[in-house]
């Protein structure tokens, strides 16, 4: 299964893209907000990105779909898993950026989630129904590249490379994030609940 891939950019059309890697082109359908990106490459440019791989006995022809980050990745399988909403209509839908569409989740915000391609009201009420209460950690996403790698330790190194790795936050700040979440709540035991509480003081902090 292709979970990577790393390449020239051959060719560009308004949902997918042929990317060129080791003198194979694979046709990798791309979501609005990362083709949002890509549009700023020029053909030519290298290219990576994080694969989700869909085959099914009822689509047998293989289809590869393409973030940027590995968080976004993880959080279209989760996405998909609302009734009604396969990966090709989810690829369709996601024309706001995951770090928004999480938070529209975790705060019910139907109107927000009714701007998706192709998502209605009822819908928009299943995505909160199924993914509420699983999005803090993709409402923390940063657009902005990663500088530098940070290796996991105990469960609060883990958080920050989390933070820092698939999230795309610099080091200084995902450790100014965990530090304020471990301030406000010390008695913290696990990396989930430290993802919370971080997301919790975010959401404090925008408010």
């Amino acid at each position: 299964m292709i979970a990577y891939l790393e390449g020239t950019l051959k060719k560009k059309e308004a949902d997918r893209i042929i990317l060129l890697a080791n003198q194979v082109g694979y046709e990798v359908l791309i979501p609005l907000f990362v083709m949002e990106t890509i549009n700023l490459k020029a053909i030519g440019d290298t290219v990576s990105l994080f694969i989700y791989y869909h085959q099914t006995d009822r689509q047998p022809k293989p289809v590869l779909i393409g973030f940027h980050l590995e968080a976004e990745r993880e959080f279209f399988q989760q996405f998909i898993s609302v009734e009604a909403i396969g990966p090709l209509k989810a690829v369709k839908a996601l024309n706001v950026s995951v770090r928004d569409i999480a938070r529209a989740i975790e705060s019910k915000n139907i109107a927000v989630l009714k701007k998706l391609n192709g998502i209605g009201e009822r819908t928009a009420g299943k995505i909160i129904a199924t993914l509420q209460g699983k999005m803090g950690k993709f409402a923390l996403i940063r657009e902005e590249s990663v500088d530098e790698p940070l290796s996991s330790g105990d469960f609060v190194d883990q958080v920050i490379g989390v933070l820092v790795e698939q999230l795309g936050h610099k080091l200084a700040e995902a450790k100014q994030m965990v530090t304020a979440a471990l301030k406000r709540k010390p008695l913290i035991a696990n990396p989930e609940d430290l993802f919370d509480e971080v997301y919790r003081g975010e959401m404090l902090n925008d408010g």
